[in-house]
């Protein structure tokens, strides 16, 4: 008979999430079916106790149930060590407690425990940041935190989107025309007056037609995206925003997309990755906690979560 496999579960605050939609709770769900004990863990759970890490952990029992998801255990302390595997689910902000986290968590990798994603991409893979290392995929785009850069990338391209680099869901995406009387108290703040970086980049018309989310699993596509179509009057896709999610299969330009970025993920130990592509450009790599498994599961009825602990549990020695 096999062991018992303990999976601990870094995240947001369990009972705050929507859990007809969330991703961690599908993938907590396949581990339960599988047998495997849930270690649930936030952020403030994490320590380090004389060069070892450490973690204070419930133990969940779970329902694929919108109004009662799940019952928590009591807490108790344990070495990271003791688990089989981890799955780093945080949301952003990726803030120095984000990555303080990572640098925990990187510990409990060298003590034997897997994490996924791998803790040196989390801090060295900025999800908007990195696609300037495919600038074959990307649309013209612009980081910088200068309120004149921004004004020249704007009279170039003519109409552009602007977002902070830390972001999630939609948070703080605006289009700016050129002429747009806004445009500096928009610049202001997005840069905070010159103080953060932030992203511009040209305005893709395509994104009527869905911001399309990509999942990449160990390296190699999932067979369909997630497009995510604005709602109207709206510019963002994101399911956070209000956009509705249609299933579509990969065109070759998208494959030829995630294979390449896939390729280079999987070099990094990154297993769970989500990438968004409008039209044919790549906009970002999510990589601290991918969502849109459930709503593809739900289109396709393909068993998405079993292919990520599949790969998860082939990392274990």
């Amino acid at each position: 008979m096999s062991r018992t496999l303990r999976v601990g579960v870094v995240m947001d605050p369990i009972n705050e999430i929507k859990p007809w939609k969330d991703t961690t709770l599908r993938l907590m769900l396949e581990a339960q079916a599988r047998g495997c004990e849930i270690h649930y863990m936030q952020l403030a759970d994490l320590s380090i106790h004389n060069g070892s890490a450490c973690g204070r952990s419930r133990l969940l029992q779970l329902r694929d149930d919108r109004d009662d998801w799940f019952t928590s255990g009591t807490q108790q302390s344990l070495a990271l060590s003791e688990l089989d595997y981890i799955l780093m689910r945080k949301d952003p902000p990726f803030d120095m407690e984000f990555v303080n986290a990572t640098h925990i968590l990187e510990l409990a990798q060298r003590e034997g425990t897997p994490v996924i994603n791998d803790p040196r991409g989390l801090r060295d893979i900025g999800e908007k940041l990195s696609i300037a290392g495919f600038p074959q995929f990307t649309p013209a785009t612009l980081i910088s935190r200068s309120m004149a850069d921004l004004r020249a990338f704007l009279k170039e391209q003519q109409s552009i989107v602007v977002k902070p680099l830390d972001g999630m869901g939609g948070a703080s995406i605006f289009r700016i025309e050129q002429g747009d009387q806004n445009a500096s108290v928009i610049f202001e703040t997005i840069t905070e007056h010159e103080t953060r970086y932030a992203m511009a980049q040209a305005y893709l018309p395509a994104i009527s037609k869905g911001d399309k989310r990509i999942l990449v699993i160990n390296g190699e596509p999932y067979r369909h995206a997630l497009a995510r179509i604005p709602a109207a009057g709206e510019l963002r896709g994101n399911l956070a925003a209000g956009g509705r999610g249609e299933g579509v299969d990969l065109t070759e330009r998208d494959i030829e997309i995630a294979s390449t970025v896939g390729a280079w993920l999987k070099e990094r130990n990154m297993l769970f990755c989500g990438l968004d592509v409008i039209g044919d450009s790549l906009t970002e790599i999510n990589v601290t906690s991918p969502t849109c498994l459930r709503e593809l599961e739900g289109i396709y009825g393909d068993n998405i979560a079993a292919l990520v602990l599949d790969a998860a549990e082939g990392r274990l020695h």
